[in-house]
């Protein structure tokens, strides 16, 4: 079975270079997870990859069955996970098209189906969430972008929001201030719900665009795709690399 499984966000729904041998639909005790899981070979290597917002992106973060996504993942046997996901840049070095592997997570989100561990299934559990990112994957995350000769963001913190809208340039101020380096809709309640299941877990960021108030006017949504572009092809080759290192 294979280790690795890819939770692929936007711009990720067409990822050439994995040669899909099969798809499978799978279902879980919190329903069915975004798509079917796909089986296949990354630079020779087994992975299987779920497109987080459906096989159509037709899903919103907000709306997205994150308890059937992990569960699913864990249940056919996958122990590290990378996810893949579009953020907008707060710190100063978050240009658009660079990449980064946060360190750090503040979750903005509310009303997520959070948690494996209620009333009905399990005593009250607590998970330790301190660092919410496996260390080791991150490392190894490292080493294969510059294994792929790119140049990393090595650290940052996530702040994940509610969506689907975009956030106000005051929000960015007072995210900012919480100590957040960029902004996405779909790293919580996944990091956690990775954590209660005791799989390794790290994201790699792809920065689409300077979050709201950071750039020159309004964001465009034909530069997110243009910047999407290029970022998506430093991570497919740190993916290609993270794969044979494994």
């Amino acid at each position: 079975m294979p280790r690795l499984a890819i939770i692929g966000g936007s711009g990720l729904a067409r990822f050439k270079e994995l040669e899909i041998t099969e798809c499978r639909v799978v279902s879980t005790p919190f329903g069915e997870p975004s798509a079917p899981l796909a089986y296949g070979l990354l630079g020779g290597r087994e992975v299987v990859f779920l497109p987080r917002h459906g096989a159509e992106h037709s899903v919103p973060p907000h709306q997205i069955n994150y308890r059937a996504n992990i569960r699913a993942l864990k249940d056919i046997g996958v122990d590290h996970i990378v996810a893949m996901g579009a953020v907008g840049g707060i710190r100063e070095d978050m240009a658009p098209g660079c990449i980064a592997i946060p360190d750090q997570i503040v979750d903005y989100t509310w009303g997520r189906a959070h948690t494996y561990f209620e009333q009905d299934r399990s005593p009250v559990t607590h998970v330790d969430f301190t660092e919410p990112y496996c260390g080791e994957l991150r490392e190894r995350l490292l080493a294969a972008a510059r294994a792929a000769e790119l140049e990393p963001i090595p650290d940052g913190t996530y702040g994940a929001t509610q969506g689907p809208r975009l956030e106000t340039a005051m929000e960015i101020n007072r995210m900012e201030r919480d100590g957040c380096d960029m902004v996405g809709m779909t790293g919580m309640p996944e990091a956690a719900l990775a954590r209660e299941l005791e799989l390794s877990y790290a994201c790699c960021a792809v920065v689409a665009n300077w979050a709201a108030g950071r750039g020159d006017g309004p964001i465009a949504w034909e530069e997110i795709v243009a910047n999407l572009e290029q970022g998506m092809d430093k991570a497919k080759r740190l993916l290609l690399e993270l794969a044979a290192g494994l």
